[in-house]
């Protein structure tokens, strides 16, 4: 047998390593129309992508357009509920397919400014990220009394929480920020709410809990580690550089305020669930989804580290569909049939997903659709291909 040449291996690990990992090899400029595919740059059937984005389209989300009231009736059940920070009117659905970059399909307004509500998180867990990369956190596995040692993490419980538990939304923080007391959000429907809020605490990375108050709780605490409003943090370090537009907003509540420094500053959501978060157009929600498409890097800038978005899309212990604050179509409660366990994807009220698949290079951006029929549209997107 003939021995292989080493240019041979070389070409068989380059092309192992496209298999593994898409490159980006568009990335929009500021202000220039999103780039179309060219005909025949990927093979794809037009016809069933097209009835998929007709699928979206006809599946609106249910509630109602006036966000204001679709907040409060989805969230009746809890005691104490009530808007506390700005809420728009919403669009109509919208969505973009990206493949490699390139746009392959658009829907609705996609310039349209729309409240985004949980995908918001991922936002958030990003300025945890450039907090760790930048050496402002030491590791997400400290705790974040060590850091933060106003009253916030006093307590034999809330002690042991650290900078992971709160991006894995399980460490069960107790206590009230801004008004709001972490049991009475989202409480279980059956017993007493007496039983809840005494109720004894989970130890800290053993049980996922969807809990704003404690998503509130990491945005506060990022705040005082960045010693600057979290906005601004976004715009330098990820929004101007993958050169997203001027439109985006990241409102906290009305009464939402700390001083640091000696200077007043804002501390945001990481949701609209009583109102505030990110309000932000589809094409700049796509932006921020292809920087994680090609693993947090826009051209040549590395602006998220790879090793960080590793550790963010592993399941959490508690909850092998969650990750820091982004979804994992992993085999478990939340899988998406049909569609490839590796895809990661930030969710949100009312039916907005960024949805990226890093390995085939392919990124969904869908907005108001109903929650319910998500798997089943990037199930009919996948097919298309």
């Amino acid at each position: 047998m003939k021995h292989l040449s080493q240019p041979f291996f070389l070409l068989l690990f380059l092309f192992s390593l496209n298999l593994s990992m898409a490159q980006v090899s568009y990335f929009p400029i500021r202000f220039e129309a999103w780039r179309m595919a060219e005909k025949s740059q990927f093979k794809y059937n037009e016809k069933q992508l097209s009835s998929a984005i007709d699928f979206a389209q006809n599946n609106e989300y249910s509630g109602s357009r006036d966000l204001r009231q679709a907040i409060l009736e989805g969230f009746k059940q809890e005691p104490f509920h009530e808007i506390l920070g700005p809420t728009k009117k919403r669009g109509g659905p919208a969505g973009m397919i990206i493949k490699d970059g390139y746009l392959l399909a658009s829907w609705g307004d996609t310039k349209r400014v729309d409240m985004t509500f949980s995908v918001t998180k991922s936002f958030l867990s990003t300025m945890a990220a450039l907090a760790e990369d930048q050496g402002l956190i030491q590791n997400v596995t400290d705790k974040v009394g060590d850091y933060i040692w106003d009253g916030t993490f006093d307590g034999a419980h809330n002690s042991k929480i650290t900078w992971e538990h709160l991006l894995q939304q399980n460490s069960d923080w107790s206590g009230e920020l801004w008004g709001g007391k972490d049991w009475a959000d989202r409480p279980p429907s059956e017993g007493g709410l007496d039983d809840w809020k005494f109720r004894t605490l989970n130890e800290p990375g053993t049980v996922m809990e969807y809990n704003d108050v404690r998503v509130n709780v990491l945005a506060y605490s990022l705040t005082h580690v960045w010693r600057k409003p979290l906005p601004m943090v976004l715009r330098e370090q990820i929004m101007d550089k993958i050169e997203a537009s001027s439109t985006w907003r990241w409102y906290g509540y009305d009464h939402a305020w700390t001083v640091i420094d000696g200077l007043k500053m804002k501390s945001v959501t990481g949701g609209g669930h009583s109102g505030a978060g990110l309000f932000i157009s589809t094409e700049d929600m796509a932006r921020f989804g292809l920087l994680f498409l090609n693993n947090g890097k826009w051209r040549e800038q590395q602006l998220v580290s790879e090793d960080w978005i590793e550790k963010a899309t592993q399941p959490s212990v508690p909850n092998v569909n969650y990750g820091y604050m982004w979804w994992l179509n992993q085999r478990g409660p939340r899988h998406w049939e049909d569609v490839p366990d590796h895809v990661f994807y930030a969710a949100g009220f009312g039916g907005n997903f960024i949805v990226v698949d890093q390995k085939s290079g392919l990124l969904i951006v869908t907005r108001w659709l109903e929650p319910s029929q998500i798997g089943e549209f990037v199930k009919q997107v996948y097919e298309a291909f």
